[in-house]
């Protein structure tokens, strides 16, 4: 890291970055740096519960707390723990650790239990609502009957909105999940599993800028990519470029904290201030439950803002393991056949962080495999749930560091792609339609050794 630090101080930032960021042309070693995806944030070991190793002292209190709020398990109210009481009344898990084991992804299954998979729910807006000056903005309102997500827990004296139960579709060799539901039929659902969160905080600091460099929504330069960038509205009612979730529906980690917290534990916060979290009008005895918003705690909420900005701080503190094998023959052809496949036109390897305040994620060079923005994926991907400017069949492109890892992280076997449809990384790029499409179809041409070597340099990520 000394050696990129002495160039950044020789050459113009414009200049370092474009340099520094170039996609790879040889692949005969590794490129510099590349062991190391998230800068001097990353980690040794395989684990995402590890702090980033550039992690100062003076920010490890704030961690450490932030680590615990994430574990706590948190109890209804009223109790004697006013500080950790107010869960639900409808709830979905009891911690966030819960719906992210280890840190990891989650998974899709059936019936009663946690497993890091919800059933987001919403309906169009009305005609004439929406968002002034998006272009291509698609409003969303919560389900007047369930809300925004169907609750499969609840308190001892109410009953969960209901089960979630997954009948499993085949198509011809591949298979995916779908919810078996009631909803009335202009309900607009979409199963989500609970991705992981390691390097969230650096991705939060990408130049907004840089990310939008890349986006190409009439694809100009006819290379059949059109990322398009989300824009999201905060709780706040601020607009900003969207970074977060499956569909690129947050633009900071504390207001995807401050949702969490109020979706899927029904806690509220400033930003969500509603103690009864994600209940309806339609549900008064949901809302005619006490909540845990006691007299004389901050900011008259159950979670407080100290609290939530702990919680954002260890999400935004948490490091990226170190890759392995990066100089491994197999390895370095598996990267040159996803890179002559084109699959980094949408999974763009490399970013320069910021420059700011916060020495884990100032000025890093770090290697998401991410650009950020939205592309359609094809019908069979679609949810038929736009989002934001996202379209149905829209998705942000997911980050690929520590994918190979996320089997060990989580306790169980790995599920790919926003609902876990995918048991392996082959299945999920056979998934790829849309624009994704002639990058798979490249690499399904490949030869049998020339594929698994593609696969083996993901599973070094």
């Amino acid at each position: 890291m000394r050696a990129l630090l002495a160039f950044c101080l020789a050459v113009p930032v414009a200049v370092q970055a474009a340099e520094v960021t170039a996609p790879a042309t040889e692949f005969v070693q590794p490129e510099r740096y590349e062991a190391n995806p998230a800068g001097a944030a990353t980690v040794a070991g395989t684990g995402f519960r590890a702090p980033a190793a550039n992690l100062p002292p003076s920010l490890r209190m704030g961690f450490t707390l932030g680590e615990a709020l994430f574990d706590k398990l948190w109890v209804p109210a009223p109790s004697s723990t006013r500080a950790s009481d107010g869960l639900g009344p409808l709830f979905n898990a009891r911690a966030c650790a819960n719906c992210h084991p280890g840190n990891a992804r989650g998974r899709p299954e059936n019936g009663q239990g946690i497993s890091g998979m919800v059933l987001k729910l919403s309906r169009r807006f009305p005609p004439g609502d929406g968002a002034e000056g998006i272009d291509g903005w698609r409003g969303m309102i919560a389900d007047p009957e369930f809300g925004w997500q169907l609750q499969d827990r609840a308190l001892p004296s109410l009953e969960p909105e209901g089960q979630l139960v997954l009948d499993w579709i085949e198509e011809g060799d591949l298979r995916h999940p779908e919810a078996r539901h009631g909803f009335a039929p202009e309900a607009l659902v979409s199963l989500r599993v609970a991705p992981q969160i390691i390097g969230l905080g650096l991705l939060e600091a990408i130049p907004e800028a840089d990310i939008l460099a890349h986006a190409d929504p009439g694809d100009a330069d006819g290379d059949g990519i059109s990322g398009r960038a989300q824009y999201a509205i905060g709780p706040d009612g601020v607009v900003r470029l969207g970074r977060f979730g499956h569909k690129a529906g947050m633009g900071r980690l504390v207001d995807m904290t401050a949702q969490a917290f109020s979706q899927d534990m029904g806690l509220s916060s400033v930003l969500f201030p509603a103690g009864a979290g994600d209940c309806t009008l339609a549900q008064t005895d949901c809302l005619s439950l006490p909540d845990g918003i006691d007299e004389g705690l901050r900011d008259n909420a159950e979670v407080s803002t100290e609290a939530l900005e702990a919680v954002t701080a260890y999400v935004t503190g948490l490091g990226v393991p170190k890759r392995r094998d990066v100089g491994a023959p197999d390895v370095l052809a598996g990267k040159q056949a996803f890179y002559e496949a084109q699959c980094t036109a949408c999974h763009m390897p490399k970013f320069i962080t910021a420059t700011s305040d916060n020495p884990v994620t100032s000025r890093q060079l770090v290697w998401p495999y991410t650009d950020l923005l939205l592309h359609d994926m094809g019908e069979g991907l679609a949810d038929h749930r736009p989002e934001g400017v996202a379209t149905a069949a829209e998705w942000r492109t997911a980050p690929l560091w520590g994918i190979g890892l996320t089997g060990e992280n989580s306790g169980h076997a790995p599920r790919y792609l926003h609902d876990g449809r995918a048991a392996t990384l082959d299945e999920a790029i056979r998934w790829h339609g849309g624009e994704a499409g002639p990058a798979r179809d490249r690499y399904l041409a490949l030869p049998a050794k020339t594929r698994a070597d593609l696969i083996r340099f993901l599973e070094t990520l």
